[in-house]
Order: structure tokens, then C-alpha cells, then sequence
């Protein structure tokens, strides 16, 4: 048996089942206790009274079969009387014993005490002269009084109240278990198509409970990985085409020169230069990403001072912003806590953000590195009032190999720049984001815990 849903109702069957049975068996039991007692106490009232005439009448208890026993000589007949009521009665002396009725070898013994309790109190003129003890029996003569007439529907209704619950189990449970394996069955399904290559097939979310998180959860991830897979093969796309145009140039001047076609000058060693260099920056930067991935990437951890890591690198682009007429500013408060990061690391994610900044900011504009404390925490900062990134760029500007303007792709820029700091920045535990706005400039932000 592998099928759920066939496990589902069957188990709802199960449960309902014994639910209805319990009930009704519990029913039965009280309502037979009830009738019985009720039965009991009507009888044993009235017949403790005739009892009382009787003892007045005779003075005794002796003859008192008759009233008892319809097959002794004036005794009640069939079908009336107490007798019929399907009910027999033990008769006690005021000594504890038994007179008559229940077992033959039970009379002129003690009853026990713990029996007087259900039993009516025999009085004639203030004194206690017995006790009557009705006992459940069978009818005689299959004679079934109103009473038990009403006792056997009540016992009737209860199997029926069974029968139709048990029914309603089966079917509300067969209902909810196709509606909870449907859900399911559409995720094997699906988690089947992206298996086999179909990223980012999508399951509809048919309800709010955790079946329903589930598939929001399935979908999330088969767009994140038909997202991931895009990206990869952008990536690859790009890592192919930034490789090939320095190697075509490389090569192109090294076929060249070969074939003794140019001869070779200072200009064209240059161009080769700067050729080979791009090259390994690329495949540094492609080597630190995948380490960072990987977190291999090795760090020396230890306390630094923002104002001291901004001086620094204020020092070293201020000779690139000069050639610009770029105006170069260092702004930290007196008192700036500590940070705990890679200072040789965050000197490469500051040196990422300063040449994009030198990259976008005009000529005679301004560059501002800063350093803020906002509760436990210190944010450094990059500013520009360069041109700006647009609405729809700014969600992707961290991604690998993205470029907001595809014409300076040959620049030297190899798009991974960001892409590393972000991943520099998060393996020391940090954060980092960015604030712009189409001709007002670009602010990059980078948060660490400060040190206690």
C-alpha cells in the first residue's frame, strides 16, 4: 500500500470508526445504568410499600412468597405485577439476612453491606422492618414491557449514530486526504521537471497552511535556480568574451610578429602589456570570487581604526583624483570605535568602490570616504556626485559581470569588482548597500559591528 491518500482514509475510517463505537458503547452502558436505576427506584418504592401492608397485615415475613413468586399459590400472575417488569427482588430482615430472592444459598445469610446502599428501606409505623433489593433479570415469557421497549430504540439509535459516523468519517476523510495529497502529487511532479532541466516550473499555491508554504517555498526556489542558471551562463558568456579579447590581441601581434608582417616597437610591447595585464587582474578576480564561494579565502583578522583605513586609502587615490581635478575627502568623527576585519582585505574593497567612484564622477567633482556610528555598529561610506545609477540597475549592481553601461565594457573594468567587495565584506561579517539616484550621485555603504 504506497498511496497516501489511500492511508489518509483509512486512517480517518480508523479513527472515526472507534470514535463511534466508543460513543455508543458508553451511551449504551450510562443509558442502561440510568433506566435501570430509574427502573429500580419506581419498582422498589412501590413494592416496599406493599411489603409495608404486608408485614401489618401478617406480623411477620412469613408467606411472603406470594407477593414475590407468581407461581406460588396467589401469587401475581404472568405479565403483571412487579414479576413483569423484568425485575426480581431480595427481600432483607431488619437482621441484614436474606428472606427471599437472589441465590438459594444466599438465604439466611448476611447480605453485604455495600448492597444495602441501592436498597429501600421497609417502614412500618416509624420502624424499619426489612429491605427490598430489585436485581435486573430477563423478561419471562417473552414479554418486553415499554420500558425496555424504549431502552432497546435508545440501544438502536446509538448502533445507527455509529453506523452514519462512521460513514461521514469515511467520506470527509477520503475528501481531505485527495485535497492534501493533490498539493503533493503536483510537487513530485514539478520537483520531476526540474530535475530533468525544466528551471523554474512553477506549482500553484492552492492554500495558506503549510502545504501551501511548501509550494511558495518550491517556487521561490525553482525561480532562484532558473534565476542562478541564467546568471551562470551570462557569467560564462562573459568570462568567455573578456578572455578572448586580450588573447585576440595578444595573439594577433604575436602571429605578427612571428611572421615578421610588423616589426616590434615599443608601442605595440605596450599594447601587449597592458593586454596580459588585464588578463591576470581577470583571473585574479575570478580566483578570489571562487575562493570567497568557497571559504577558503584566508583572512588575518584584527582590530582597525576607520579613520586610519580612510586616511590610507585617501592617500593612495589622491594622485588618480588630482588627474581628474577630482576634490578627495576624508570626514571621520574624533571618536570612531574600532572594527575587527582584514585590513589588507577591506584596503582592496575600498580600492573596488574608489576607482568606481573615479570611474563615474566627472571632472571637478567631489569624492567624500566617511565614517558614521549608529547604535553598536560603524558604517563606512563612499560618495560621489557623479552621474548616478538608474531605478532599474541598482537591484543588480552587486551581480557578477554586470555592467550598467555596456559601452565601457573595454575599459579595463572586468564587472567583478562589486561583486568581490560584496564577498569580502559578508565573509568578515559585514553588510554593504548602495544609495543613488540618476544625476545626484552614488553612495556605497559598508557596516560592521563595532568593537567592545
Amino acid at each position: 500500500m504506497r498511496s497516501l491518500a489511500v492511508k489518509l482514509t483509512l486512517a480517518f475510517l480508523f479513527v472515526g470508526l472507534i470514535g463511534a463505537v466508543l460513543v455508543a458503547v458508553i451511551v449504551r452502558q450510562r443509558t442502561q445504568a440510568e433506566f435501570d436505576r430509574f427502573i429500580q427506584s419506581r419498582n422498589g418504592t412501590a413494592l416496599a410499600e406493599r411489603l409495608a401492608d404486608y408485614y401489618q397485615e401478617n406480623g411477620g415475613w412469613e408467606g411472603v412468597e406470594r407477593v414475590l413468586r407468581p407461581d406460588q399459590p396467589g401469587g401475581v400472575g404472568p405479565g403483571q405485577g412487579y414479576f413483569a417488569q423484568g425485575l426480581t427482588f431480595v427481600l432483607i430482615g431488619p437482621d441484614g439476612n436474606v428472606i427471599i430472592g437472589g441465590r438459594v444459598e444466599n438465604i439466611g445469610k448476611p447480605i453485604p453491606k455495600s448492597d444495602l446502599k441501592d436498597a429501600t428501606a421497609i417502614e412500618v409505623n416509624g420502624e424499619i422492618v426489612g429491605w427490598v433489593l430489585p436485581r435486573s433479570s430477563p423478561f419471562p415469557s417473552g414479554i418486553i414491557s415499554p420500558e425496555m421497549a424504549f431502552l432497546m430504540n435508545v440501544n438502536q439509535a446509538a448502533l445507527l449514530s455509529a453506523l452514519a459516523a462512521v460513514g461521514v468519517a469515511l467520506v470527509l476523510g477520503g475528501l481531505l486526504a485527495y485535497t492534501l495529497t493533490r498539493s503533493l502529487r503536483e510537487l513530485t511532479v514539478a520537483t520531476q521537471k526540474v530535475a530533468g532541466g525544466d528551471l523554474g516550473y512553477q506549482v500553484q499555491v492552492r492554500s495558506k497552511d503549510e502545504l501551501g508554504e511548501l509550494a511558495t517555498s518550491f517556487n521561490q526556489m525553482s525561480a532562484d535556480l532558473a534565476h542562478a542558471n541564467q546568471l551562470r551562463r551570462q557569467m560564462t558568456a562573459d568570462i568567455a568574451h573578456d578572455l578572448r579579447s586580450p588573447l585576440s590581441v595578444i595573439l594577433g601581434y604575436t602571429e605578427a610578429l612571428n611572421d615578421s608582417k610588423l616589426e616590434g616597437t615599443p608601442e605595440i610591447y605596450d599594447v601587449m602589456y597592458k593586454e596580459a595585464g588585464h588578463l591576470s587582474h581577470l583571473i585574479d578576480d575570478l580566483r578570489t570570487l571562487s575562493l570567497a564561494d568557497a571559504g577558503e579565502l584566508p583572512f588575518n583578522m584584527g582590530a582597525v581604526a576607520p579613520g586610519e583605513l580612510l586616511e590610507e586609502i585617501g592617500r593612495a587615490y589622491k594622485q588618480k583624483a588630482d588627474l581628474k581635478s577630482i576634490t578627495l575627502k576624508v570626514t571621520v568623527p574624533e571618536y570612531t570605535p574600532g572594527i575587527i576585519v582584514d585590513p589588507n582585505r577591506m584596503v582592496q574593497v575600498m580600492g573596488n568602490l574608489m576607482s568606481n567612484a573615479l570611474r563615474y564622477t566627472p571632472d571637478k567633482g567631489e569624492i567624500v570616504l566617511g565614517a558614521t556610528t549608529k547604535d553598536d555598529t560603524v558604517e563606512l561610506y563612499v560618495q560621489d556626485n557623479g552621474s548616478g545609477i538608474v531605478a532599474e540597475d541598482l537591484p543588480h549592481i552587486f551581480d557578477r559581470f554586470y555592467r550598467t553601461d555596456e559601452s565601457r565594457q573595454h575599459n579595463g573594468e572586468t564587472g567583478l569588482g562589486l561583486a568581490i567587495a560584496k564577498s569580502l565584506v559578508e565573509a568578515q561579517g559585514g553588510s554593504i548597500s548602495v544609495e543613488s539616484a540618476t544625476g545626484r550621485g552614488t553612495t556605497f555603504y559598508i557596516t560592521f559591528p563595532g568593537k567592545k
